[in-house]
C-alpha cells in the first residue's frame, strides 16, 4: 500500500501532485480565466460576481492587463499558478497566452496546472504542452462517472500523459467517487477529492439534492468525507482535501505569503494573514494631516489617501481623544479595521473609536 498521511483537519493523502504541494505552501496563485461554462453542476460554488461573466481574476484582483497579472504574482512571490474558471478551455488562446506569459516572466520552474471539465482533442493538449503546462486535472460530470472508460475522457487522459503532462482527475467527494477511483487506478493517474461545501450560491441546490451541513460551524456537506474513504481503498494515488483544510491551512498560508510582501510598516499582520490598521476617514483631512505633523507622528506610520488617512492602529488608539475633539465636529470618523491582504481586500472587522 502507498504511504498514507492524515492531518487534524480530516484531509488525507497517499499522493500529492506538485500543484497540490504548492497550494499547501500558499505559494500558488489562482488564475480565474473566465466565468463562462457549458456545464451546470449543482454543486458549483461560483459567485454571482463571476458566474457566466467573461472576466479574469488573479486571486482577488480583477485583471485588465498582463501587468495586473504579473503584479499579483510578484506580490505573493508565487511559485506556481492554478488556472481555473468557469471553463478555462472555452478560452484556449487566452489560456495559452497566460501560460507563456508566466513561464517567460518567472521561468520554467513556475509550475502551472489547469482544471477543465472538458475532454479536449489531442491538438489542444499539444498546444498546452508546447506552451508549458505542467499538470492537468479533469473534472468529468457525475453523470458519466460509471462509464469513464468508454467516454472521451479516456483517450484525452492517455493523450495528456503521452505528452508529458502530469495528469489527474479532481472531483467533489460524492456518491460514485469509488468508480472514478477505479478508473484513475486503471489509467495510472492521480485522483483529488474535495470535500463538498455549502456556499451562498449552491446551498439551495445542495439542500434540494438531499445534502445537509456536517455541523453548525462548518461549510462541509454531511457524509462527503465517507465517499472519499471508500475511494481511497481503490486507488493508490489519492488526495482528499477537507473543507477545514482549505480554510484553515491553504487560504491562511496564501494570505500570510501575500501579507508578508504587501504589508506597510504600520500594518499589523495577524496569524491568519490579515492586516490591521487605523483609519481617519472623511471630514477635514488637511486639518488631520496638520495635527499629525504637529504631534510629530513619523511619516512611516501613516499613509495619506484620497479622503482618508491610514495609520498604525496603536497610534490612532493613543491619539483618539485629541483627534476626536478636533475632527469629530467636522464629520471625521475614526476606526480600526482588519481586512484580507489584497488591494481593497474583504473587510473582516471594523471597530469604531
Amino acid at each position: 500500500m502507498e504511504k498514507f498521511t492524515e492531518d487534524e483537519t480530516g484531509s488525507f493523502c497517499s499522493y500529492l501532485s506538485e500543484g497540490c504541494r504548492l497550494c499547501q505552501q500558499g505559494a500558488k496563485m489562482v488564475l480565474f480565466v473566465t466565468g463562462l461554462c457549458p456545464k451546470s453542476c449543482f454543486y458549483c460554488p461560483l459567485s454571482d460576481e463571476r458566474r457566466g461573466k467573461d472576466l479574469v481574476f488573479a486571486n482577488e484582483r480583477l485583471v485588465k492587463s498582463d501587468e495586473d497579472l504579473l503584479k499579483e504574482a510578484e506580490l505573493m512571490d508565487a511559485l506556481g499558478t492554478g488556472i481555473t474558471g468557469g471553463e478555462p478551455l472555452l478560452k484556449v488562446e487566452r489560456v495559452l497566452h497566460y501560460i507563456r506569459l508566466l513561464k517567460s516572466s518567472f521561468g520554467k520552474a513556475h509550475h502551472i496546472h489547469l482544471y477543465t471539465s472538458l475532454a479536449p482533442e489531442r491538438e489542444t493538449l499539444e498546444k498546452l504542452a508546447e506552451a508549458g503546462l505542467d499538470e492537468i486535472r479533469f473534472h468529468p460530470p457525475q453523470a458519466v462517472w460509471g462509464e469513464l472508460m468508454h467516454s472521451p475522457y479516456a483517450d484525452t487522459l492517455r493523450n495528456a500523459k503521452d505528452l508529458g503532462i502530469e495528469t489527474g482527475i479532481e472531483i467533489p467527494s460524492l456518491e460514485g467517487a469509488e468508480k472514478v477511483a477505479a478508473f484513475a487506478e486503471e489509467m495510472g493517474i492521480f485522483l483529488n477529492l474535495n470535500e463538498l461545501e455549502f456556499s451562498d450560491n449552491n446551498s439551495n441546490a445542495l439542500h434540494e439534492n438531499g445534502f445537509s451541513l456536517e455541523t453548525d460551524i462548518s461549510c462541509a456537506a454531511a457524509g462527503s468525507h465517507t465517499y472519499a474513504k471508500t475511494a481511497f481503498s481503490t486507488c493508490k494515488r489519492v488526495h482528499f482535501c477537507s473543507s477545514t483544510y482549505k480554510d484553515a491551512v491553504q487560504l491562511r498560508k496564501r494570505f500570510q505569503r501575500i501579507a508578508k510582501n504587501t504589508a506597510r510598516k504600520f500594518d499589523e499582520v495577524t496569524e491568519e494573514g490579515t492586516l490591521i490598521y487605523g483609519v481617519i476617514n472623511e471630514g477635514d483631512q488637511e486639518l488631520a494631516k496638520e495635527i499629525l505633523r504637529e504631534i510629530e507622528v513619523p511619516d512611516e506610520l501613516y499613509e495619506v489617501k484620497e479622503g482618508k488617512i491610514e495609520i498604525a492602529w496603536w497610534v490612532l488608539e493613543d491619539l483618539k481623544d485629541v483627534l476626536k475633539e478636533e475632527l469629530e465636529p467636522l464629520g471625521t470618523k475614526l476606526f480600526i479595521i482588519e481586512r484580507h491582504p489584497f488591494e481593497d481586500g474583504l473587510l473582516v472587522e471594523l471597530i469604531p473609536l
